[in-house]
């Protein structure tokens, strides 16, 4: 098994506001028993000081989320990640101009591209996270499989949110597949119905998705991350949900 388990921070975001929230929720996260974390949803912090509460709490920084507008200062995304000792550089979302046509997406993987090389230029690596909406076809094709075919494979990489995948009405497992040596990481993120037929968001175990075939694709690839994010976690306080995740993972073998 290759996989190692991170926390997706963007899941405590309600308690990452200052950096003595930062601080706080760091400490907890270790004390649950994760060793690495996404940074996404973080709160204004100097780069250098949250890298240091990160390694008070011997807390590896595996892969980041960062908005798209800041992928127009570079050099400052590079230096930022290299005081983070992090080598994944992650969007977290295509913008909204690109969704609504082939062209836009084509335009995207272009573009991304270049800023990729620059990244690799630097020893870093793009990832891309995926929604539902990159599954709408245009003439027979969708979104992601414009991303996946039109981008560099050199320098564009994937980070596929399983859960994502899924609502889109993908199968994760061939998708992970399908993006062998282009994704380290991934999200891990279950999937569970209510009786009235709401679709929710689930710690990983507590839903429907397949993980262990899931888990065995991501091995069999050589994913090196797999970060466990919860978009709501409704009426459980998300620590707790990213503890049960934990703990359902470590049952199936990850640490």
């Amino acid at each position: 098994m290759t996989l190692k388990i991170a926390a997706q921070l963007y899941t405590l975001r309600d308690f990452l506001k200052t950096p003595e929230d930062i601080a706080a929720t760091l400490k907890k996260v270790k004390q649950m028993g994760y060793d690495s974390v996404q940074v996404s949803g973080v709160g204004p912090i100097d780069s250098a000081d949250l890298k240091a509460l990160a390694d008070q709490e011997q807390l590896t920084i595996c892969a980041t989320h960062i908005g798209y507008p800041e992928f127009a200062n570079i050099d400052e995304v590079i230096k930022k990640h290299q005081i983070w000792d992090c080598k994944y550089v992650g969007l977290g979302g295509l913008p909204p101009e690109y969704r609504t046509s082939k062209e836009g997406y084509a335009a995207f993987a272009k573009e991304f591209s270049e800023i990729g090389r620059k990244l690799q230029a630097a020893g870093l690596k793009f990832i891309y996270h995926n929604h539902e909406f990159e599954f709408v076809k245009f003439d027979g094709r969708t979104g992601m499989d414009i991303l996946f075919e039109e981008s560099d494979p050199e320098v564009f990489d994937f980070e596929l949110d399983l859960h994502w995948v899924q609502a889109g009405g993908a199968n994760p497992v061939e998708w992970i597949r399908k993006v062998e040596g282009r994704m380290k990481v991934v999200h891990l993120k279950d999937w569970a119905v209510t009786s009235d037929r709401e679709r929710r968001f689930a710690e990983v175990g507590e839903g429907t998705m397949n993980f262990p075939e899931i888990l065995k694709a991501c091995d069999d690839i050589g994913v090196e991350w797999g970060a466990v994010e919860q978009d709501n976690c409704y009426d459980r306080n998300p620590f707790d949900s990213l503890a049960i995740s934990l703990a359902n993972l470590h049952k199936m073998g990850y640490k």
